[in-house]
């Protein structure tokens, strides 16, 4: 267990983890806000974007496209390579 400890690559994938977990958040709560906030009302006074029901295109159009540049943005920025073939070259065959 303090071996797993030591090892920098657990703390990186615990911290990308934690990134991967806020972006599902992230995305649950636009969805979520967009299509029950905005398609809770009367169907006949939904107005609509692009010929889409405005809540329809707020969380499923938009909300994704936000959600591809916040994933890109976090996989260019913070996430890190890290190499599986550390433990072998250092040995540790226990």
């Amino acid at each position: 267990m303090e071996d797993y400890m030591k090892d920098k690559r657990f703390k990186i994938a615990h911290k990308e983890a934690k990134i991967g977990v806020a972006l599902v958040v992230i995305n649950f709560i636009l969805w979520f806000g967009f299509a029950y906030g905005l398609g809770s009302g009367d169907p006949a006074s939904y107005n609509y974007v692009f010929g889409l029901p405005e809540w329809f295109f707020y969380s499923c159009v938009l909300s994704f496209i936000v959600m591809f540049i916040l994933v890109v943005f976090s996989v260019k920025f913070l996430f890190k390579e890290v190499s599986f073939e550390e433990e072998e070259e250092r040995g540790d065959h226990t």
